[in-house]
């Protein structure tokens, strides 16, 4: 019998049922707040590197982790489909490398003294049988000043008859930025130094400054946006037209802070869009797009109406270019379960099983790229045929896994998000099956962006927005130099003394980067 006033048996159940919920919520808060707390810890000690090694967890000490992600149950094994095992890697090579043989070099003998080329032994006078040569690499730095002497003629004749006396001067070749005291050397070895190795202008301010030549920090960034636009600017969009031709576009972002932006604080974020030919591409391109924002509008209006192969990762402003072939980028579906696998606290589990999956799709990749085509096959159709052969039953058996482990994973885990992307980007992820041109990821340009993300952590920002288009001008001129692999302070020497004396319509196929590696070749 209930007394009056005490709570009746429903309304204490329904109260446990609420505390049941809580407790549950509050659960799952912890899981997800202990994960980001190890991998910020990871992220600020331990090394950056994704690279996973297959191990052999301890299955009882997995079964008796306290981890609210769920779902460890038993290791999936791999179908066989007839792909051989990875075998060790060969280890490289330690050791010195030899200095380059195309490096000019330089004779400094040393000779003994007449009184010591006497035998210690017997005194007789020895002979000289031979020589040990050994190479040190010598580099000196000099700078000079260009003397550009034209030289005046006058008529005498007519000085003398009292008429207009003519005065005619030597001509002298188009300077990159007339009045400037730079020549194309000088602003070609600046722009390296800023872009390709990553020193602020403030910095190399100072190195001049040490050299004895004083150049203002000011002086520096007139030197790089005029350089972008007068004559670079140029390369680049001949580069961008080429660029929107290719077959396959890789395509990402990654951020930048602009300090002088009309109607935008100093702290906005800006972005700087990226843009990539394929690997096998005849002509390597990579291009940078700097954009206040990162809408959709900027990739529309960069690439158009595109209708190749766009690779990308799951952005939706990337896939709302209708024309285009979408595929998604697998290391990043990857990257989640390898953070997943750092956030436990033992290690092992779904995350562990599913790098097995993606481990061996990688593995499958390597070895499709280095298949010989049959007769009268291309080598896009062989990669298609190998990946099918192999590649498919994989990502069949990746997809099984993921979709009854789905309902027993936390959904805010690292675990969770790992799955729900993974199946929500299946259709792109395995496009690339489908065609053998397609890549696997978006890895290729991701290693172009960390080179501007590492100058980034040098420089931290730019000034002004004419700083930030100049400098997507001349990163993507170096990126291209690096993809084509040519020389960029030789390369941009040749562009900055070249473009001057060509009118602003005037073919300069020649001067894109490829070709100038080809004729370099030549």
């Amino acid at each position: 019998m209930t007394r009056p006033g005490e709570p009746t048996v429903e309304e204490l159940m329904a109260r446990i049922a609420a505390l049941q919920a809580e407790n549950r919520q509050l659960t799952e808060r912890v899981v997800k707040l202990e994960e980001e707390l190890v991998l910020a810890r990871l992220h600020r000690f331990a090394p950056k590197s994704e690279k996973h090694v297959d191990r052999l967890f301890n299955e009882a000490e997995v079964a008796d982790e306290d981890d609210a992600g769920g779902g460890d149950g038993e290791v999936i094994d791999l179908p066989d489909t007839g792909f051989a095992s990875a075998g060790k890697p060969e280890g490289k090579k330690r050791g010195r490398k030899p200095l380059p043989e195309h490096l000019p070099r330089e004779r400094v003998e040393y000779d003994l003294a007449d009184d010591q080329k006497a035998c210690p032994c017997c005194r007789h006078q020895m002979h000289r049988m031979g020589e040990a040569v050994t190479e040190q690499l010598h580099i000196e730095v000099q700078a000079k000043v260009l003397q550009n002497v034209r030289f005046k003629y006058a008529c005498r004749h007519c000085d003398r008859t009292g008429i207009n006396t003519p005065v005619i001067i030597a001509p002298m070749p188009a300077q990159p930025l007339p009045g400037s005291i730079a020549t194309a050397s000088t602003l070609a070895f600046a722009l390296v130094h800023k872009y390709v190795d990553g020193t602020p202008l403030y910095r190399l301010a100072q190195a001049f400054e040490r050299a004895g030549v004083p150049v203002s920090r000011g002086a520096l960034g007139h030197w790089v946006i005029g350089s972008s636009e007068r004559h670079l600017s140029r390369i680049y969009d001949a580069l961008k037209l080429r660029l929107r031709s290719q077959s396959l576009i890789h395509g990402d972002e990654t951020t930048v802070q602009v300090l002088k932006e009309k109607d935008r604080e100093a702290t906005s974020t800006s972005y700087m869009w990226a843009y990539r030919s394929s690997e096998d591409s005849d002509e390597p391109i990579v291009l940078l797009d700097y954009q206040p924002g990162r809408g959709q509008i900027y990739p529309q209006a960069f690439l158009g109406d595109y209708r190749g192969i766009l690779m990308s990762d799951g952005y939706t402003a990337w896939r709302t270019l209708a024309g285009a072939t979408h595929v998604g980028c697998m290391a990043h579906a990857r990257r989640r379960f390898v953070d997943a696998l750092k956030a436990r606290k033992k290690g092992g589990g779904p995350p562990e099983q599913a790098l097995k999956f993606f481990e061996q799709l990688y593995r499958i990749e390597k070895q499709a790229r280095d298949e010989k085509p049959d007769k009268g096959e291309t080598q896009a159709s062989c990669i298609r045929r190998f990946r099918q052969q192999h590649s498919v039953p994989i990502l069949n058996a990746l997809k099984v896994w993921l979709d009854d482990i789905a309902p027993k994973v936390l959904p805010d885990s690292k675990i969770g998000d790992a799955v729900s992307y993974t199946l929500n980007q299946w259709e792109y992820l395995t496009r690339y099956t489908e065609d053998g041109r397609m890549p696997i990821d978006n890895n290729l340009l991701e290693r172009d962006i960390r080179i501007f993300a590492t100058g980034r952590k040098s420089w931290l920002f730019s000034d002004t927005v004419d700083g930030a288009r100049a400098s997507a001008v001349v990163y993507s001129l170096m990126l291209t130099c690096r993809a084509c692999g040519i020389e960029p302070l030789a390369y941009l020497r040749h562009v900055l003394s070249e473009l001057p004396q060509r009118a602003t319509d005037a073919d300069i196929t020649d001067l894109l980067p490829f070709n100038f590696a080809k004729a370099d070749a030549a």
